[in-house]
């Protein structure tokens, strides 16, 4: 028998890769939220770099596009500390954040513990998680980050601590059942979302990997939808990215396949551009496993078509990147 020959597995020292943590680790961060994305379960979206909160800066603000919920991370390339900790229950009170996410190169023990404190103590909608980040070598390869929860929610806790009153109703729960169906292929078959768990709501919502740009599923007046939404803070943005799509619907909707409804929705910030069929979330259950087939085939195809279209029309029109005041465009 032949014994395989490894490698061996070491830590690099994170000072080598990033040597600022604000000029090098947090703007490496924000570039790469689908790594941290992946090890939460979430997608995250950066909505700013430095958002301010008092006279303080917090490190990044996001969105987790599954639950439309605001995201804080503060980050250390070093051991935590008791500075930090302030800081992260600081700026998630300034934001109020669903979601507040602490990563460092190491957790002391008292600092896990007080997260996990939080996390018995707050309600249902708040979580806190403690990640430590590593980069790992197997002799001279390159180095790789890993992201290790340290410290997260008890799910199974949360859900016996919410009141009766606030638990979901059968109706939103056929609808996390639904949603759990097309998440969990969408990731482990197409590797289309790092999303990991559906949520009781009629919609869903999963990153594009463009800023301001997402893709979703939503049930409404009989109708499933499957939609290319773009919502930056700033809707001349978002008029202008979309009828620079739509000056070219006809070859997208030739490369689609089908037709699109294209709605700028002038009365609000956002446009969206969607292709839909009927289904409701009580039809039968064999119709409801067709929708979510549709449903997969159609995000993989809005995919295929937008992405690259979006991001040609973004990289070659900086003009039209729009700031908005206190935020950089972002690309």
């Amino acid at each position: 028998m032949v014994t395989p020959g490894f490698g061996n597995l070491a830590r690099v020292d994170l000072r080598t890769l990033w040597p600022h943590e604000a000029l090098d680790f947090t703007p490496w961060l924000a570039q790469n939220l689908t790594l941290l994305g992946e090890a939460l379960g979430m997608d995250l979206e950066l909505t700013m770099q430095e958002s301010p909160v008092g006279p303080f800066s917090l490190d990044l603000l996001c969105r987790d596009l599954g639950r439309d919920r605001p995201v804080i991370i503060e980050n250390q390339v070093e051991q935590t500390d008791h500075d930090h900790l302030g800081k992260l229950i600081t700026y998630a009170a300034g934001h109020d954040a669903s979601v507040a996410i602490w990563i460092a190169s190491a957790f002391r023990e008292e600092h896990r513990q007080a997260l996990d404190w939080l996390n018995q103590r707050s309600d249902v909608a708040t979580e806190f998680f403690g990640v430590v980040v590593e980069a790992l070598q197997i002799d001279d390869s390159r180095p790789a980050c890993h992201f290790r929860l340290v410290a997260f929610p008890n799910d199974w806790r949360k859900t016996k601590l919410a009141q009766p009153e606030n638990a979901p109703s059968s109706r939103y729960l056929a609808y996390q059942t639904f949603y759990q169906t097309v998440i969990d292929d969408l990731r482990e078959t197409h590797h289309f979302t790092k999303a990991r768990k559906a949520q009781p709501q009629s919609w869903y919502s999963f990153t594009s990997g463009i800023t301001g740009i997402a893709y979703a599923l939503a049930f409404g007046k009989g109708r499933l939808r499957a939609e290319v939404y773009i919502d930056r803070p700033v809707a001349a943005w978002n008029r202008w990215l979309f009828d620079s799509l739509e000056a070219t619907g006809a070859g997208i909707e030739a490369e689609f396949g089908s037709s699109l409804t294209w709605e700028r929705l002038d009365a609000k910030r956002a446009c969206r551009i969607y292709t839909s069929r009927s289904a409701t979330i009580d039809s039968p259950a064999a119709d409801l496993d067709d929708a979510q087939v549709w449903a997969i085939q159609s995000l993989l195809r809005l995919k295929r078509v937008f992405d690259q279209r979006c991001r040609e029309l973004i990289s070659t029109h900086a003009e039209a990147l729009v700031p908005t005041p206190g935020h950089s465009p972002l690309p």
